[in-house]
């Protein structure tokens, strides 16, 4: 029996707005660049943000942009930037300057070259972008060397530019469409497709293969459609009837996909938990969160295994830890530092001076409903008193924070360095004060891991910096959930942690 999409698929489509190299075989050219081209019609679970790459997202914006224009750095399943316009980079010794290779055999759907002085004027279009500045907050300057070569400057060492130019924040755009300021609604490129006339806003949008692009071989999708549709039970619908041979998927269609022979593929998206937006104890009501003993309780008094298994359907890791599962940086041998002992937190509340508990409100909107009752029962437990301000959705991040502790479901990345600045280090709008500073061991390590030699070494001391701020209870992270996609056995997809749905580079033929 078909059903809307369960609850925990919800909440990695809100884990879009809790944030912030191609793969697979080729195929041979024709005279249209694929000899084995097929129909691509994606279901996809929300609209574009933004035809303007300045103002899109990286979650459900990938499909769309990645249509209708290049990046100059694409990205593989693990998260490591891959060459696409930019065909090749080296980064200087003192680590202040990127130099950049481009391709001399692109073109912009409105007939300009693709070539330096283009690269330069997208990347400062995207620096001063209220979305896409994000890859480059430590950036100075932009310089073209000459036609084909371009240098990044920094103003400091930045271990993550290339990461967030790869995840989607990369794309070139028209110079002249830049200057006239028309790209939200009318998108130049020089991506494999082009956007339709006979694209309907918000139901149906069609793209046209560009014959002559320079990576054609790589895109054997004709005609290729995309469709946002936030039903679940009608994107179901919609795979049966062969309306669409790739969504953004649920349970209930991975329990179909074996008897109608569809492709499953799944990877870590998010953690969920809760948030300590005021672990340093500064408000009057987050006082307690000050003391470690609080925030380790409310570690011990959450059972990650059995919520996995009864709200994430049996989908997703239960896990301590903010870093993805089998990734650089998590640690397997503390995943059970706070296995669950309901008795343990009661005495750590206890020996804190809070035996009685204390009060709290939290927010708490639709989406986040499914743990709403084992969150009352657990507090009820420890003698939490717990008051919950009801709000929209669509409110909740400018609330949320303003509360000592929030239900988060927070997006995650591939890049450790991502990991640490945008979970530890660096204030988020689900992070405002990290208070690092208020943990001088913690605030040491961070700073050993910011000057520590790109690899092994500083891999090795993000891990140490995962296992204090995990012994401190920064957060109490229950669980990692997936996105899942659903393809019909024609198609192939790559899942990346840190896109909610993969570009067009991820998906290719099976076989």
């Amino acid at each position: 029996m078909k059903k809307a999409l369960s609850a925990v698929a919800l909440i990695a489509v809100s884990a879009l707005a809790l944030t912030a190299c191609s793969s697979g075989s080729e195929t041979p050219p024709d005279d249209k660049g694929s000899a084995a081209a097929k129909p691509l019609n994606i279901g996809n679970f929300l609209d574009v943000t933004s035809w303007d790459p300045a103002l899109a997202d990286i979650g459900f914006d990938g499909p769309y942009l990645s249509a209708v224009y290049d990046p100059l750095l694409a990205i593989d399943g693990k998260g490591e930037p891959q060459p696409a316009l930019a065909t090749d980079w080296k980064t200087s010794d003192d680590f202040l300057t990127i130099t950049m290779d481009l391709r001399t055999d692109a073109k912009f759907s409105d007939g300009e070259a693709f070539n330096a002085d283009a690269a330069v004027k997208s990347l400062e279009y995207l620096k001063a972008g209220v979305r896409s500045q994000e890859a480059y907050k430590k950036v100075d300057s932009f310089t073209a060397v000459d036609d084909d070569t371009i240098e990044i400057h920094l103003t400091q060492r930045d271990d993550t530019i290339l990461y967030f130019m790869a995840l989607g924040r990369s794309y070139m755009m028209a110079p002249k469409a830049i200057e006239a300021g028309t790209l939200a609604k009318d998108p130049v490129g020089s991506g494999p497709y082009t956007l339709s006339a006979d694209s309907v806003k918000g139901a149906v949008y069609q793209f046209k293969k560009v014959a002559d692009h320079w990576d054609s071989k790589k895109f054997p999708f004709d005609p290729l459609t995309i469709s946002p549709l936030s039903d679940g039970t009608a994107m179901l619908n919609g795979m049966e009837s062969g309306q669409f041979n790739f969504i953004y998927g649920d349970k209930a269609g991975m329990d179909m996909a074996p008897d109608q022979g569809w492709n499953v593929a799944s990877g870590l998206s998010m953690w969920a938990g809760l948030q300590f937006s005021d672990r340093v104890g500064k408000s009057e009501m987050g006082k307690p969160l000050g003391d470690v003993r609080v925030r380790q309780a409310l570690n011990y008094a959450f059972n990650g295994p059995e919520m996995v298994k009864t709200i994430g359907q049996g989908v997703g890791e239960a896990t301590n830890q903010v870093f993805p599962v089998g990734t650089t940086g998590y640690v397997k041998s503390i995943n059970d530092m706070y296995a669950y002992d309901l008795d343990k937190a009661k005495k750590l509340l206890a020996d804190a001076g809070y035996a009685d508990g204390f009060a709290v409100t939290m927010p708490m909107a639709p989406p986040f409903q499914p743990w709403q009752a084992i969150i009352e029962q657990t507090f009820k437990e420890l003698k939490i008193k717990l008051t919950w301000k009801e709000t929209d959705f669509t409110q909740y991040m400018a609330v949320a924070p303003e509360y000592p502790m929030f239900v988060g479901v927070i997006a995650m990345d591939s890049n450790p360095m991502a990991t640490v600045e945008r979970q530890i280090t660096q204030a988020q709008w689900y992070n405002p004060t990290p208070g690092i500073e208020a943990f001088p061991e913690i605030q040491a390590q961070a700073d050993v891991v910011a000057k520590a030699a790109p690899g092994k070494e500083q891999n090795a001391e993000i891990e140490k910096l995962n296992k204090l701020v995990t012994e401190q209870a920064f957060f109490s992270v229950w669980s990692q959930s997936t996105n899942t996609y659903i393809s019909t056995s024609d198609f192939t997809v790559t899942p990346v942690t840190g896109m909610m749905f993969p570009t067009l580079r991820q998906i290719t033929l099976a076989g």
